[in-house]
């Protein structure tokens, strides 16, 4: 997994182990992963919104794609398509991905980068492999976060973050084991380089066998890990969590995750993704590529869009 890294991550600042008067959130559920097709036709592993979870306030939607070895001309994407009403954050740890939008943003995003893009009052963009990954085949593997906006953002001008790998804030555990990178948000008094309009904070840890994660997480926010692979447990109580599974956790303090001693084949680490984030507490209507907080706003959403008011494909790349 080519995301950034260290050797050693004891030489990093470290965040400090939870005190004893602070309460360890518990874990409210375990959700597994479907799996669907997206795009032009690729498969995503979708922890929410599911039956089980619908969202997790105030993120909409998770998709995990891969890890995927492609074989040539396999690899699809999402051509051209619009969104409103919220933020979309693209981490891809292995391989790359490439991005457009039609107010010219976009680029490539891979090996540790994230592309962050605040669709507001509406954008089209298109997400797809690059030309080397259709022709010659090779690893892929990325996540895709959906982050609701309030209704006082909704309408937002769009804009467009390209956070490489080396922005990211790079920390260690308490112990000095436990290599984890913010990519927004603060953690522990360090922040992330993403800019958000909704407080959230959102990191990736590499945990190595046996080792334990204590972190502390603002009290305020909601809190989930993802199992991106490896495996482990979560909680003091030891609840096993495994690739393409999502804790829920409750209301706390800090979390605890703890890698098992023996990984499985091709997983050096328990790799886990925590997020978080202000519960913004507004309805939710959402149809396809939109997200707004009434049926009349998506309406709209969907009338302006027929109408060219998202945007138009620029002609020298339709």
């Amino acid at each position: 997994m080519p995301a950034i890294t260290v050797t050693n991550p004891d030489i990093l600042p470290r965040i400090e182990r939870p005190s004893t008067t602070m309460s360890q959130r518990p874990l409210v559920s375990v959700v597994e992963s479907h799996r669907q097709l997206e795009g032009a036709g690729f498969e995503v592993r979708r922890p929410f919104p599911n039956a089980k979870l619908s969202m997790a306030d105030p993120f909409l939607l998770f998709d995990h794609l891969g890890s995927v070895e492609y074989s040539p001309g396999e690899a699809k994407g999402a051509p051209w398509h619009p969104h409103r009403g919220f933020e979309t954050v693209t981490y891809v740890m292995d391989g790359f991905w490439r991005h457009r939008d039609s107010l010219g943003g976009g680029g490539l995003i891979g090996n540790g980068s994230t592309q962050w893009m605040t669709a507001g009052a509406g954008i089209l963009h298109d997400e797809l492999p690059t030309e080397e990954l259709v022709e010659k085949g090779g690893l892929f593997h990325g996540v895709q976060l959906w982050v609701n906006l309030p209704s006082s953002l909704k309408m937002v001008n769009p804009r467009y973050q390209d956070i490489a790998a080396d922005r990211l804030e790079l920390v260690s555990s308490h112990d000095g084991s436990i290599l984890i990178r913010i990519i927004a948000g603060e953690l522990g008094g360090f922040q992330g380089p993403g800019v958000t309009y909704t407080p959230i904070t959102y990191l990736h840890a590499s945990i190595p066998p046996d080792a334990i994660l204590e972190l502390p997480f603002n009290s305020n926010f909601n809190a989930l890990v993802y199992c991106l692979s490896g495996a482990g447990q979560v909680t003091t109580q030891g609840v096993p969590l495994s690739e393409g599974q999502l804790a829920v956790f409750g209301d706390g303090d800090y979390l605890v995750a703890r890698a098992n001693h023996k990984m499985p084949v091709n997983s050096n680490n328990l790799e886990i993704l925590v997020l978080g984030g202000a519960p913004i507490n507004e309805p939710v209507v959402r149809h396809g590529p939109f997200a707004m907080n009434s049926r009349a706003e998506i309406i709209q959403a969907i009338e302006d869009f027929e109408k060219g008011k998202m945007g138009i494909i620029p002609p020298e790349i339709v």
